[in-house]
């Protein structure tokens, strides 16, 4: 079988075709177009196997050449240090070694996704991008002002009411100009962003995978994609830790001979989905359960920076064993549960659920008290009404945990429902 490799940039492809002894066969140099490809996987690469390196253009290039040659091997360019190392290199000195190591046997390969997956990894990064023009455009909104020496009304700068109050301020006619320029701006990127993530709700309302991770603390459908996306398969990992490893949430390690240091995280794998992950643990600390013992366990020992990090490690374990047994969080809160699956629902279809008293339940105790109560519902009738995996009874092991961290009572609580009183808000002129 004749080994090709091929070294891919945005316009042009160079290609290098080995025999089974490593003598060179072709040397050609082509377009990075479809047309060019399939011409040249049909005249030349039938019945090879081919090798391409991971970068911006891959999986496209990818999906023309997998009907067209013998055997298709993606392989990880941080990883192929005969490369990323070599003193001379050029595109032919790429392609080349490429074919060289598929021939050996000894190029590292990436695992490729599926259709389903390049579709929500492009529809998460390009969130991900929206989010992040968003951001720059308050930041130069606020730098409008501030060069101005004009102070912003307390609260949130681009609610309701003080976009109008940006929207009439006065000011020179360079700094009214600028201002406008960046409302529309902002104006233009949120609704795009709206109508992605409108999208991507839809997706993720009639997905089982993304309801089962929305159960974690900290994790909407937002950083469930965003997981998903990153993971793919998770039958590719033989456990939780090696899916933190995939994620560069996992310390570097340096040893040599009688010494071993563990240092910051290796930072590998997709930098979105380890961002997202970072977001949703900063709230931790206050959850009741084994994850805030976790994180405030690890918080005194180190510092918050190193908790939150340990903690998105912790969901990404706890991720791998609910995807692979098909099972919801043990521990979560109903209450935040159910409004997460609320919001979802309402963003997705537009129905809300009707609240109220069951018809033919008794009045509750508080009647007639004038203290107002809200319903707390059991962990397993919320999941029940999302249709997801009945819960299992905790091992031995477990329930030793949980005593041993003081949370055994949190952990019977929340499969019992019960109302408890509404907290009074605190808008001025409520009641």
């Amino acid at each position: 079988m004749p080994f090709a490799g091929l070294d891919l940039h945005q316009k042009m492809v160079e290609a290098v075709i080995l025999d089974d002894d490593g003598r060179l066969l072709r040397n050609d140099r082509f377009p990075a177009t479809r047309a060019a490809l399939e011409a040249y996987a049909r005249r030349h690469l039938a019945g090879c196997a081919v090798a391409l390196e991971a970068t911006c253009n891959t999986w496209p290039v990818a999906g023309i050449l997998r009907p067209l040659v013998a055997e298709l091997v993606i392989s990880n360019p941080m990883r192929t240090r005969a490369i990323a190392w070599a003193k001379i290199k050029t595109d032919r000195v790429d392609a080349t070694v490429l074919a060289h190591l598929l021939r050996l046997g000894y190029l590292p390969q990436v695992w490729q996704p599926d259709a389903e997956t390049q579709s929500l990894r492009r529809q998460t990064t390009e969130r991900a991008h929206l989010v992040a023009d968003r951001t720059r455009i308050k930041n130069r909104i606020h730098a409008v002002l501030h060069q101005r020496l004009i102070q912003a009304p307390p609260g949130d700068l681009f609610s309701p009411r003080n976009l109008k109050w940006l929207a009439a301020l006065k000011l020179d006619q360079d700094g009214r100009e600028s201002l406008d320029r960046h409302l529309r701006q902002l104006g233009a990127v949120e609704a795009e962003l709206a109508r992605l993530e409108n999208r991507l709700a839809q997706e993720a309302h009639h997905d089982p995978r993304v309801k089962l991770l929305m159960t974690l603390p900290g994790v909407d459908f937002t950083v469930a994609q965003a997981l998903l996306s990153a993971l793919g398969e998770v039958q590719r990992f033989p456990d939780g830790n090696r899916a933190a490893a995939y994620l560069g949430l996992v310390p570097s390690t340096y040893q040599s001979g009688e010494h071993c240091y563990h240092g910051r995280i290796t930072k590998q794998g997709r930098g979105h989905a380890r961002w997202v992950l970072v977001q949703a643990a900063q709230h931790l600390d206050r959850h009741p359960g084994p994850l805030g013992v976790f994180f405030r366990r690890i918080a005194r020992k180190k510092n918050r920076n190193v908790a939150v990090v340990a903690s998105a490690r912790k969901l990404v374990t706890i991720a791998w064993q609910m995807l692979k047994y098909n099972e919801p969080y043990r521990y979560a809160q109903p209450q935040t549960v159910r409004a997460k699956f609320d919001r979802l629902r309402v963003r997705a279809t537009g129905q809300r659920r009707r609240g109220g008293y069951a018809k033919g339940s008794g009045r509750p105790a508080a009647y007639g008290t004038g203290q107002a109560t809200r319903a707390v519902p059991a962990l397993d009738s919320v999941y029940a009404s999302e249709q997801l995996p009945p819960l299992t009874a905790p091992s031995a092991g477990e329930k030793n945990m949980l005593e041993m961290h003081g949370v055994t009572a949190f952990a019977a609580g929340i499969h019992q429902g019960r109302r408890v009183p509404r907290k009074k808000s605190n808008t001025p002129g409520a009641k």
